[in-house]
């Protein structure tokens, strides 16, 4: 049979654990794009270190060598929105991790308006209200290409406004005098 499969970590963690500096950066990342926790941040920032760590690596090589390579990565970071088409080799270099972070799926649907807030889309995905071409994506962490972006819709309807606080007031009153019509009326006390 053999033996199971190792899976290797998505991401790298950073060197130094509680720097203050960091920490505080990745807080703010965290709460402004709905993160569940820094893993996630980590695993955005693997891949624009590896973005960045081919360009850097076909800046190294001669004119020839680096043709041939330059439009797998440049074509690669087009299709999924992260630089426009004209980019140049060194406008990688100069990419942030926002820059990944607003390709997620969460991210769109809450840009596109589908939701009010990061948490209600992070809600959304995760219980099968959002698809792309009507495929059906349950992972907030999808990275969604530019193509696929105007696919971006409800899986099926769904009303996100919530009652008015006037209906609940009046449903209120009229529970409470259901419950004063079937109460028997209560006798009163004897004396002692």
């Amino acid at each position: 049979m053999g033996d199971p499969r190792k899976f290797s970590n998505k991401y790298e963690r950073p060197m130094r654990l509680w720097d203050l500096d960091r920490l505080k950066e990745e807080k703010g990342l965290k709460s402004v794009y709905g993160l569940k926790n820094m893993r996630e941040l980590w695993v955005m920032t693997q891949h624009l270190k590896k973005a960045r760590r081919d360009a850097r690596r076909l800046l190294s090589l001669s004119e020839e060598e680096r043709a041939r390579d330059i439009g797998k990565l440049m074509n690669k970071l087009h299709k999924l929105g992260i630089i426009p088409g004209d980019a140049k080799l060194e406008d990688i270099l100069s990419l942030t991790v926002k820059d990944v972070l607003e390709r997620r799926l969460q991210t769109r649907v809450v840009r596109k308006g589908l939701a009010k807030t990061m948490a209600q889309s992070r809600q959304l995905i995760t219980h099968g209200f959002i698809s792309i071409g009507g495929r059906r994506i349950s992972a907030p962490s999808y990275l969604v290409t530019s193509d696929e972006e105007v696919h971006i819709a409800y899986t099926r309807p769904i009303d996100l406004e919530p009652a008015a606080p006037v209906e609940a007031e009046e449903a209120k009153e009229e529970n409470a005098e259901a419950k004063a019509e079937d109460k028997p009326a209560e006798k009163p006390a004897e004396a002692a």
